[in-house]
């Protein structure tokens, strides 16, 4: 509910700041929820991150830009229908998709087959040709069905992710730039 709460209040508070500190209820929530679900890493990252230094960065921002919130706007009609037209066909999904599988339970992660791809296969130097099947830490608690969040969310993020992940680094050092030029006040 906390989630829910403070991302409807991003939306309709008019003061920027307000909206932002609303973004870290949302993102607290959001940190509840992964705990809930024993990402315990997740949540305690996502208070670390988004929560304090992300929202540090876009509060700065927001600072640097000075935006004036004296201003009254007239809401137009076309864009309020056309959110609407997006939360209703988003419900009309969601129905759609719990009530053709009722009776179905989320799917059970196979972690013991997961160990498998986290076994080490060395050659045998005693015997060429033969492979020496070395577990690693993370194949035990797989094969013991306990999942560290930890290990393989940092072996998915700097293995299949780690392109995409620079790439955001450099995204948001591209933006901050472009926000402290255009802030800054043009004297001729």
């Amino acid at each position: 509910m906390l989630m829910l709460f403070g991302a409807a209040a991003v939306v309709l508070l008019p003061n920027p700041v307000a909206s932002a500190m609303s973004m870290v209820a949302s993102f607290v929530g959001l940190a509840g929820l992964f705990i809930g679900l024993n990402a315990y890493f997740a949540g305690i990252i996502q208070i670390l991150v988004y929560a304090g230094a992300i929202m540090v960065l876009f509060i700065f921002i927001i600072m640097l830009l000075d935006l004036n919130t004296d201003k009254k706007r007239v809401p137009k009609m076309m864009p309020l229908f056309a959110g609407l037209g997006i939360v209703i066909a988003f419900t009309i999904q969601l129905i759609g998709i719990t009530s053709t599988h009722p009776n179905r339970a989320m799917t059970e992660l196979n972690l013991p087959a997961a160990a498998e791809h986290y076994t080490n296969k060395l050659p045998d130097p005693e015997k060429p040709g033969n492979t020496l099947v070395v577990e690693t830490q993370i194949s035990k608690n797989l094969r013991n069905n306990t999942l560290p969040d930890v290990h393989l969310i940092g072996q998915s993020l700097f293995t299949q992710y780690n392109l995409p992940l620079q790439i955001l680094g450099v995204l948001l050092l591209v933006a901050t730039v472009g926000v402290v030029v255009l802030s800054k006040k043009q004297t001729l």
